[in-house]
């Protein structure tokens, strides 16, 4: 059984869960399969835990060209167990294929598990679980890019995490991955949808600047907390910063100001100049809100909505994501903040998205991974002495319920 969570006073983050020692390169973990795993360097530390680049056991040491990566967390901490049950149960290497067969498409955007066990280390327990090794990350990209993404790259990304898929007809060059299951969640059982709920004790879970509203009440997350997380990851995206990234602290705040923008196009104002407000993210958005709690989104309306905004820019979703600086300074001044960032996570070979979104946007099982994570810059191959990463989990507390969602409102 996971450890029960403590409630959390209003306002405040729980108290940090325990930290794991690191352990020497070479250490050798067996998993519940038999199979021996050896670890090389740490390139992930922080409030859950420790990654480390790893191989199956040999007489090799573990290189920079380490082809999985292993997380490690003290047993009593939580989220490495909820995300195993995620891992176990949707990807499993066989799981993935036989859905991908069934759906026709050539790859999805979740990493593979490849085993996980418990290690006994001086008199503690720790909780691993093996998956493969990626690549960077999108808050190192979008640092590099002066913090404003393309408009045509900020649509393919929305493109792409609506399904998380990439069809036979498309031949992707970078493929976009959704990691960080550490707060998944069954939305549905059995095919049954779950009822709105408030829990003082969940209230904010999750990155503080892109968490639903759903999830600053401490409801169970759901379709449409998806896809608000993914809309303010998008709005982040192309202005440069959010309107409450000045008081990322008080996380009542941040909920107050999320619920305050009943008008889309008011809000959407605060984040872009006249002319730089992008008519398919209002559209969007007031789509996302006007969504209850329960409602099936109208996923091919979505994607329309973006591709359509792709059309208005005589650009089209090809396989290029590219990440090339927005000419100018973004649109709302940097403030400073005290806000501690809450994810880095090294790897390699492809692009990973460490935020948002439910496993239920894919479609393959009903379920919901309703961690958004700050994304935060990785460490290129072979570099993990200079750029490991801290990795953390932010929790923090509740408000009433908009059964139906909110109308969309037009200025």
């Amino acid at each position: 059984m996971p450890p029960k969570a403590k409630a959390a006073g209003k306002g405040r983050a729980p108290a940090k869960r325990k930290l794991a020692e690191e352990f020497p390169p070479g250490e050798v973990l067996t998993d519940t399969g038999k199979k021996s795993w050896k670890l090389g360097p740490p390139v992930g530390k922080g409030g859950f835990g420790l990654i480390y680049l790893a191989e199956p056991n040999s007489e090799k040491p573990v290189g920079p060209d380490a082809r999985y990566v292993i997380k490690v967390e003290p047993s009593e901490n939580g989220p490495l167990f909820c995300e195993l049950n995620f891992y176990t149960r949707a990807a499993k290497p066989d799981l993935i294929q036989k859905w991908l067969k069934a759906q026709n498409l050539k790859q999805l955007g979740v990493p593979k598990y490849w085993g996980s066990g418990q290690h006994d280390k001086a008199g503690k327990r720790y909780r691993f679980m093996v998956i493969d090794r990626l690549g960077t990350d999108l808050q190192k990209k979008f640092e590099e890019c002066g913090k404003r993404f393309p408009r045509k790259l900020v649509l393919q990304l929305g493109l792409r995490l609506l399904l998380l898929d990439i069809g036979p007809h498309v031949h992707a060059v970078l493929q976009v991955y959704l990691v960080d299951y550490g707060l998944a969640y069954r939305y549905a059982p059995d095919g049954v949808l779950k009822e709105y709920k408030e829990d003082p004790k969940k209230c904010h879970n999750g990155t503080i600047e892109f968490t639903s509203i759903d999830a600053h009440k401490g409801a169970s997350p759901c379709r449409r907390s998806d896809l608000q997380i993914l809309s303010y990851c998008m709005v982040q995206w192309l202005c440069g910063r959010l309107p409450w990234e000045d008081r990322l602290q008080d996380p009542v705040y941040v909920r107050d100001s999320k619920i305050s923008q009943e008008n889309i196009s008011e809000f959407l104002s605060q984040c872009f100049s006249t002319q730089d407000k992008p008519a398919e993210i209002q559209v969007f958005v007031e789509e996302v809100m006007s969504l209850g709690y329960n409602d099936k989104p109208p996923y091919e309306r979505l994607r329309s909505i973006l591709q359509n905004g792709l059309k208005s820019i005589q650009a089209k979703d090809d396989s290029k994501l590219e990440f090339t600086p927005v000419n100018g300074e973004p649109t709302l001044p940097a403030k400073v903040s005290t806000h501690t960032p809450t994810h880095h996570e090294t790897f390699r070979y492809q692009l990973i998205i460490i935020i948002i979104l439910s496993v239920c946007i894919f479609k393959p099982v009903p379920w919901t991974a309703a961690r958004p994570r700050k994304l935060l810059s990785a460490g290129k191959q072979g570099d993990h002495k200079s750029r490991m990463m801290e990795t953390a989990t932010q929790t923090s507390p509740g408000l009433g319920l908009r059964s139906r969602g909110r109308k969309k409102v037009s200025s």
